[in-house]
């Protein structure tokens, strides 16, 4: 049975996940496979321990060598992966083309530095076009066409610019030989800030990630979920929230995260009475919300700090917040709808015993506060990522069950580089849309249209922005998003409305994420709903109301960024916090459409509203919003049942 239940996961990852699609069998090149997997993870723990190469042979070596594993890995056509039983030789050509182009850089580092100002040769200018020929193709392959068309678009926009008609949009164009070397060789294109951001932290918190899973920390997170939430009203759905937070500390893939967990809380979920659909949506909406979970979060977050040149703790912090409503949001929602369903808590003999679990596995989280303490000490996120790595091999050691044997470090070291892999492919794309749009100026044309668009107003420039955001989440991983969207809105709302740089870029960061269980195109909603055997449009539904706070709290901060600690004090940190949950509470009751009891329509706008001007940090909307939330609370008790009323469905 759990043989079963785990082929039915894997072909759904598969289904849903672009970057679960690898030939599992390939043969002799298994072996250049493993070598190549475990040399990328050695030098990256290696630069990161010893000093980073220069930013553009770091990032040569890093994008090389995962540009040869995809071609090794990935087919050509989706769905080959699974009738493949060997490398076809056009992608050994590929594998190693690709290898040489980009090691290029390194071999005649010199030249092509000094070529910047007398000007590149015939072979730099075709080096550079098969490079970003293969970046393109790769990206396809572990991650998607849309992005890949979007990165096409910008490249053609470059070199037809002066014939679009529209002023706002036009500038000159450049040639073919201009454009390539620029994406190639210099800091604005493949090799920038993504792809150095890559190299430097995420690769090493991507492989953190690993060495949580392979040493059972991961399945600890789920025991503890378990035996934290489990015996409450709804608790396996409540289970399934805490599970998926705690699991944001080791993945940041939303499809991957619902995978993962939804494999055995869904099925529980089904079990102790929610609809299928709802299962599904708990779990994905909890999932995705892994992205923004600190202390690793996406890895966007890595990128935010570079662009806005500051400490990754002040990233963390500042989602901090954000992240405590979006989950109990989510939490609060799983109550009520349990409470409407009268669905009750697992029995405490199904459960983990917290205090045994803590006796026996409490160490096990010493990796993660390790990190958040150096991170918050100031040290550089690479050094925390270094650490927290050096912190799960020594507590694997601790029992034989986690201890790696030798072959399984190197299974582990090639598995590090193999997770990575996708996420290079984007941001490697991402920075090719990022250098476009530094070329031609783009970014500043598209902060004017915003701004004309909006005619000023900026709850319209906002409303613009996060649409653009979903839309291209829809077919971009978060990190590509986030790039794109940094690089060409966030600059109109903070330069024209002076907002807080840090609120508008978790702003954009947000909005990119949510865009995966936003339909119609819902890639997490339609995991869970895999799982669940549901309808993947309501999935999808449901879970965008279940994660009404990844909505509404990003204007929030926008107006008043003290939910992101900016010119915040103590007190009314606290304050804000205190009044915010409460307002989630209101907010999820009028989305489940329980309360102290079900709740009329006129009900469900009334809590709606007070919970929404509780989350509003101003004092009298909060004192407003509370004598809502109280009145109808009042109103609710004194009514003895439901009788003759029709009981809302959240799937509606």
């Amino acid at each position: 049975m759990k043989e079963k239940e785990h082929l039915d996961a894997q072909e759904i990852l598969e289904k849903y996940d672009r970057e679960n699609q690898f030939r599992a069998s390939i043969g002799k090149w298994a072996w250049i496979v493993t070598l190549l997997g475990v040399s990328l993870t050695v030098f990256h723990l290696y630069t990161g321990y010893f000093g980073t190469l220069p930013s553009q042979k770091q990032g040569a070596i890093h994008l090389g060598t995962a540009l040869g594993i995809i071609y090794l890995l990935f087919p050509a056509k989706k769905g080959m992966h699974k009738v493949q039983k060997k490398v076809p030789w056009y992608d050994v050509v590929l594998a190693f083309t690709a290898m040489y182009v980009t090691y290029h850089k390194i071999f005649f580092f010199d030249s092509i530095l000094k070529s910047r100002i007398s000007g590149y040769s015939t072979i730099d200018i075709i080096i550079s076009i098969i490079g970003i020929l293969l970046v393109l193709e790769a990206t396809r392959r572990t991650v998607g066409v849309p992005i890949v068309v979007v990165a096409s678009i910008t490249i053609l926009y470059a070199i037809f610019g002066k014939h679009i008609p529209t002023t706002i949009l036009s500038h000159p164009g450049f040639s073919v030989d201009r454009i390539a070397p620029n994406l190639w060789y210099q800091e604005s294109g493949v090799f920038g800030t993504p792809v150095q951001i890559s190299a430097k932290f995420i690769f090493l918190f991507l492989f953190f990630g690993v060495m949580l899973v392979h040493t059972k920390i991961g399945q600890f997170f789920n025991d503890l979920a378990f035996s934290l939430t489990g015996r409450f009203t709804g608790g396996t759905a409540k289970t399934a929230v805490v599970a998926s937070a705690l699991q944001g500390m080791v993945s940041g893939s939303s499809v991957g995260n619902t995978v993962a967990s939804g494999s055995f809380t869904i099925p529980m979920m089904k079990k102790s009475g929610f609809t299928p659909e709802f299962a599904g949506a708990t779990e994905a909406s909890a999932s995705t919300g892994g992205q923004i979970m600190p202390p690793i979060m996406g890895a966007a977050a890595f990128i935010m700090m570079e662009y806005l040149g500051v400490p990754y703790s002040t990233i963390m912090l500042a989602a901090m917040i954000p992240a405590v409503l979006y989950f109990t949001g989510i939490f609060i929602g799983t109550h009520f709808e349990a409470k409407r369903l009268k669905i009750f808590g697992l029995p405490k003999s199904q459960l983990p015993v917290f205090k045994d679990l803590m006796i026996k596995n409490g160490f096990m989280l010493l990796p993660v506060v390790v990190m958040i303490g150096t991170i918050l000490s100031g040290f550089t996120p690479q050094r925390a990522a270094l650490l927290g790595i050096g912190a799960v091999f020594i507590v694997s050691l601790v029992r034989k069950d986690t201890r790696l044997s030798i072959r399984k470090i190197f299974e582990v070291l090639e598995q590090g580089a193999r997770v990575a892999l996708p996420v290079i492919a984007a941001v490697a794309t991402a920075g090719i849309i990022a250098g476009v749009v530094s070329m031609t100026g783009l970014g500043a044309k598209f902060a004017s249209g915003i701004i004309a668009l909006s005619s000023g107003h900026l709850i319209l420039a906002l409303f613009f922005t996060m649409i653009a955001c979903i839309i291209l989440g829809m077919g971009l991983p978060t990190t590509a998003n986030y790039v794109v969207t940094a690089t060409v809105a966030a600059p109109a709302l903070i330069n024209e409305f002076g907002l807080a740089p840090i609120a508008v870029h978790m702003f954009v960061f947000y909005f990119g994420i949510v865009a995966d269980i936003t339909p119609p195109v819902c890639l997490a909603a339609y995991a869970g709903a895999g799982i669940a055997r549901a309808n993947p449009f309501k999935t999808g539904v449901i879970a965008v109301k279940l994660a009404i706070a990844a909505f509404i709290v990003p204007y929030i901060f926008i107006y008043n960024p003290i939910l992101v600690l900016v010119d915040v004090t103590p007190l009314a940190l606290i304050f804000a916090i205190v009044t915010s949950l409460i307002g989630m509470a209101g907010i999820s009751s009028a989305v489940v459409g329980f309360y102290a009891r079900n709740s009329f329509i006129w009900e469900r706008l009334a809590l709606f509203a007070g919970g929404l001007m509780m989350i509003f940090p101003e004092t009298i909307s909060d004192f407003v919003g509370a004598a809502i939330l109280l009145g109808i609370w009042f109103i609710q008790k004194q009514r003895k049942d439901d009788s003759g009323q029709i009981k809302p469905q959240i799937s509606m």
